[in-house]
């Protein structure tokens, strides 16, 4: 299929880009707002994913834009280091994609574990929930994951105590949470309209009716591009601190695995052109690198806008590309409408989207592969919540990696001795390499002149060349002593070749 509109396709990506605009516009200024931006912020941020990095992506019916997985990382930030700085750490976290994306590392950023990423999303999920439901009640975050979610039975209490704007606002965020749950239980030909936006629609129509003039309302300039912050050169020159350079890393490190991995989950939505990681990761760069000069909100790419996007019959990139347009539009022609919007309903919005990303429905998944999955995914989202969201994803990591070279270090040999026969049976199980040569040659010196020896490797993953070449040299001269030795090779063809009776090479399999 080429990406050449027809009558026929066009059409479909006009509708398509209309759905996701709508889906796009309540939490491009939700993400915002818990960001702690204005609510244009996240609306430029979209235009630009939508324009810009629509027309370069690699995942053409993909779309970016600001993303509930950014905002915490995004908030920590500004709240340490100033507004003034963002655009400075977004600018250079998309130089850092560009270059990744030039140098072809876009595969590299494939390379995390699911665990990670999956605890990643999920104690981002916490994160958001936990903080939003404060601003739900017309409040404020109150600090860190755990302080936020302790305070959480305070807050509820002391609004209903006073009875004041702080109840009217959780009631209405109620209500916006109650409407986007129960719109998936509407006929199915109402669902054209995206939850989340019925879901504000109904919020500012009840705020409306009943006179709620004393709950918090979204602020917008009519020039939505007065937000907008260019880097100062003074503030640039602060990239080589600690703080900021961090910041930039971490961000262009997160957007990267977010925006991949939404595009590998694109991919099994539709049947049309695969993505060229690449050129996707590029195109982010140059994405974020302009938004880091406006300084606004960093981006992604997103699954819940590009799952409208595919469900919608979007065709090609030019979906992604109108809804931008949409954007800018209403924004720069409707800006006064925002203003009926509570506060409370946005909040409600990424209440409702952190359960979603928070609820453990990959555990069953990740049990599949071993319980060392199912503890990483969770450690990893334990050190978010009680930490940041960088220290979760280092932890995460470095779990990762322990388990793989534990996988490749660890190996475990049986010995079962026959004397009426005469055999000795060995029994591999793990990963025979270099690492674990001295266990296996010690365990082959043990073993009496003169025996047959079988050797069964049915449990091996791996097998380095070294210790075949243990495993020959051994048999060489186990068999001047009269003695003997027979491999397993069963299961394992896939992985190995025999060469030269048995000195073979393994090969390396990737999962």
């Amino acid at each position: 299929m080429t990406e050449q509109a027809s009558t026929s396709t066009l059409s479909r990506d006009l509708l398509a880009s209309v759905v996701v605009f709508l889906v796009a516009l309540p939490l491009c200024m939700g993400i915002s707002i818990a960001s702690g931006m204005p609510p244009t912020a996240g609306i430029i941020t979209g235009i630009i994913g939508g324009i810009i990095v629509g027309a370069l992506a690699g995942s053409p019916l993909q779309v970016s834009g600001p993303a509930a997985g950014l905002s915490v990382l995004v908030l920590q930030f500004v709240q340490a280091n100033g507004v003034e700085m963002l655009g400075v750490v977004v600018l250079f976290a998309g130089l850092l994609q560009l270059t990744a994306g030039i140098f072809k590392l876009g595969q590299w950023f494939r390379a995390v574990s699911p665990a990670v990423i999956h605890g990643m999303l999920a104690g981002i999920g916490v994160l958001i929930l936990v903080a939003q439901f404060h601003v739900m009640l017309d409040g404020k975050p109150i600090g860190t994951g755990i302080q936020n979610l302790i305070g959480m039975p305070g807050a509820l209490m002391a609004a209903i105590e006073a009875g004041d704007h702080r109840l009217k606002a959780g009631a209405i965020g109620l209500l916006t949470i109650l409407t986007i749950a129960g719109w998936s239980y509407t006929p199915k030909s109402w669902r054209l309209m995206p939850a989340p936006l019925v879901g504000v629609i109904v919020a500012m129509v009840a705020a409306g009716l009943l006179g709620l003039s004393d709950i918090h309302y979204v602020e917008v300039p009519n020039n939505i591009w007065s937000t907008v912050a260019f880097p100062t050169i003074d503030n640039l020159a602060r990239i080589v601190e600690a703080p900021i350079l961090i910041g930039a890393i971490s961000i262009a490190f997160i957007a990267s695995a977010e925006t991949l991995l939404c595009a590998t989950a694109v991919d099994q939505m539709h049947s049309g052109p695969r993505t060229k990681y690449d050129k996707e990761l590029s195109a982010q760069g140059v994405g974020n690198t302009i938004c880091g000069l406006l300084g606004v909100l960093p981006m992604t790419g997103v699954i819940v806008r590009s799952s409208a996007n595919v469900d919608a019959g979007a065709v090609t990139r030019a979906s992604a590309i109108l809804h931008g347009i949409w954007l800018l539009i209403f924004a720069s022609a409707l800006p006064w409408t925002l203003s009926y919007i509570p506060i409370s309903a946005l909040a409600a919005v990424l209440v409702f989207t952190g359960y979603k990303l928070a609820y453990p429905k990959i555990v069953p998944t990740l049990q599949k592969f071993g319980t060392s999955e199912v503890a990483i995914y969770f450690i990893t989202i334990a050190t978010i919540v009680a930490t940041n969201l960088l220290a979760g994803v280092v932890v995460g990591l470095v779990l990762s990696l322990l388990k793989l070279l534990y996988a490749f270090s660890h190996l475990e040999v049986e010995k079962t001795e026959d004397p009426a026969s005469n055999r000795v049976d060995l029994r591999l199980k793990g990963a025979a390499t270099l690492i674990r040569l001295p266990l296996l040659a010690s365990e082959l010196e043990q073993l009496k002149p003169n025996t047959h020896v079988h050797v069964h490797i049915d449990d091996l993953d791996y097998i380095d060349h070294a210790c075949i070449d243990l495993l020959t040299n051994w048999d060489r001269q186990h068999k001047t002593t009269g003695g003997s030795l027979e491999i397993e090779w069963d299961g394992l063809t896939q992985k190995y070749k025999a060469r030269s009776g048995l000195r073979a090479r393994a090969e390396a399999t990737g999962r």
